[in-house]
């Protein structure tokens, strides 16, 4: 009877454990109070259960990030050691790298040298071990390499490039020349340099979508910017701004605001050798990178054809160089109180797996040369790249216009002047210009001809043509490596009928990031 008691005793213990273990597992996952009480309760214990997690990834995160930080030290110390390991007799290695104790580092004769070499390789097997585990954090935080305080994706790139220099007779510019200044019995009739000048830095952001427009931007700046007033300060190129915009970017229209070179001639010729300028600056490409805000709106006709159309305002820059180093003035075409107008429209279609386009554009801006001296500036332009199979392509741009040296025609020079430009008389010309296989700027002789030769402009006053052609060769044996060769014939022609040539051999190597 007892046995049979305690039997059933067993029994019910057994059914009340398992109906508690029951019990609480469903109050685990499935609640079976409804009060406010217990509601109030199991929200404070979901907050605090959610703190408890988010300090633990906090937590994890600077435990990461301090394993990055010590991970790239170890990987540099252990390649020195590993280098000085590998480099040393094992006789003569100090006695901290050596695994055993200090005396048997100092043992004379075969002893120390095999236990010494014994040690090194364990020392050298456990580096490389080492090494391996650090290369390997360091990749698994390869995504945090650039941080912006915004927290938007930021992407550095750029270029490093050396250019070896050869000039045959007298340039304005060793490093890119653009012309072809008039001959002296003291100018040297060749040169031969290396720049580093035209090496590229750029930074681009991706930033937050809104209402489905992508907004994205990028800056990009080189080291042509002038030199230091020091020795040897050529070699000491300063940083300058070349392009900055911003975009947002919808399904078929985006709008574009930043400095960027000029929409309606959207075309520059190929080449390492030139990229602080582009190729055929002032010999006939419209290049000069302008503050602008445009709009471009996509019309798609067929699955492999659409127009582009491309409206926006410039500032209507002349080429007149600044008065002042530090205070910004306004020059012709700012004091003309307006904005410059350009509009492009091109057509697209798909040829052998490129893009076929024909384009249009044209260009308008108001200039105030004072006493009421008022120029409109003009360009009316033309472009065209054509596929030739998959491997070729030509392309091309013409126009014709007036004015436009703030966009680096007529050899930069918008007007020239029959006398000094504060002289209420002294009247302005006008110029003619046109580029085709190679560049060409070149203004009206007979208007240059007709008074004492005064202009507002870098250059010389007396320059009436200026022509360029290149050849050159890029091979990029992997995409971030390039070699360039290129040969530039330059000739310079004077309003007197003097002519001078000059040719340019530039050898370039380069890394891209």
């Amino acid at each position: 009877m007892v046995s049979l008691v305690a039997a059933w005793a067993r029994k019910f213990l057994a059914l009340v454990a398992l109906f508690t273990m029951n019990a609480a597992v469903v109050r685990g996952q499935e609640p079976t109070r409804t009060s406010p009480e217990y509601q109030t309760e199991a929200l404070e214990r979901r907050l605090q259960n959610l703190q408890e997690q988010m300090s633990g990834m906090q937590s994890m995160m600077a435990v990461m990030h301090a394993d990055l930080l010590r991970s790239r030290a170890e990987a540099s110390e252990l390649r020195r050691e590993l280098e000085a390991s590998r480099g040393l007799p094992a006789a003569r290695l100090p006695a901290e790298n050596v695994s055993g104790p200090k005396s048997e580092a100092l043992l004379p004769g075969p002893v120390a040298s095999s236990q010494a070499g014994t040690g090194n390789e364990q020392r050298v097997q456990k580096l490389e071990e080492e090494q391996q585990l650090s290369n390997a954090r360091v990749e698994e935080q390869n995504q945090t390499k650039v941080e912006s305080a915004s927290k938007y994706r930021v992407r550095l790139s750029g270029a490093a490039i050396l250019s070896l220099i050869s000039n045959i007779g007298l340039v304005d510019n060793l490093d890119f020349p653009s012309l072809v200044p008039a001959d002296r019995p003291i100018d040297p009739k060749g040169s031969f340099g290396a720049s580093l000048r035209q090496s590229l830095l750029g930074l681009e952001v991706f930033g937050p979508e809104i209402k489905g427009a992508r907004v994205s931007a990028d800056l990009q700046f080189d080291f042509a910017g002038g030199f230091p007033n020091a020795p040897d300060g050529v070699t000491l190129g300063l940083a300058r701004l070349r392009t900055g915009v911003v975009r947002i970017t919808g399904q078929r229209t985006t709008l574009v605001a930043g400095q960027d070179a000029p929409f309606f001639s959207p075309l520059s010729p190929s080449s390492i050798a030139s990229l602080a300028l582009p190729a055929f600056a002032y010999a006939g490409n419209l290049w000069t990178w302008t503050p602008q805000i445009r709009l471009e709106h996509r019309v798609n006709l067929t699955e492999d054809s659409g127009f582009l159309l491309q409206g926006g305002l410039l500032d209507p820059l002349t080429g007149e160089p600044p008065t002042s180093l530090y205070l910004r003035t306004p020059d012709a075409g700012e004091a003309s109180r307006q904005p410059a107008y350009a509009a492009r429209t091109a057509w697209s279609h798909r040829l052998f797996h490129h893009e076929l386009v024909l384009g249009v554009g044209g260009y308008y801006s108001r200039q105030n040369w004072e006493f009421h001296r008022n120029v409109d500036a003009w360009a009316g332009t033309t472009d065209w790249t054509l596929p030739l199979g998959d491997q070729w392509e030509i392309s091309g741009e013409f126009y014709r216009g007036r004015a436009v040296g703030g966009l680096g025609g007529g050899i930069g020079r918008s007007a020239v002047f029959s006398g000094p430009i504060t002289d209420s008389s002294t009247r302005q010309t006008q110029k003619l210009e046109w580029n085709g296989a190679f560049g060409q700027d070149s203004s009206f002789a007979r208007d240059l001809r007709l008074f004492p030769l005064s202009t507002q402009s870098y250059f010389d006053p007396s320059l009436a043509r200026n022509r360029s052609a290149f050849l050159n060769f890029i091979y990029r044996p992997r995409s971030d490596l390039l070699l360039s060769v290129e040969y530039r014939r330059l000739r310079t022609l004077s309003v007197s009928g003097n002519s001078e040539k000059g040719g340019h051999i530039n050898l370039s190597m380069g890394v891209l990031f």
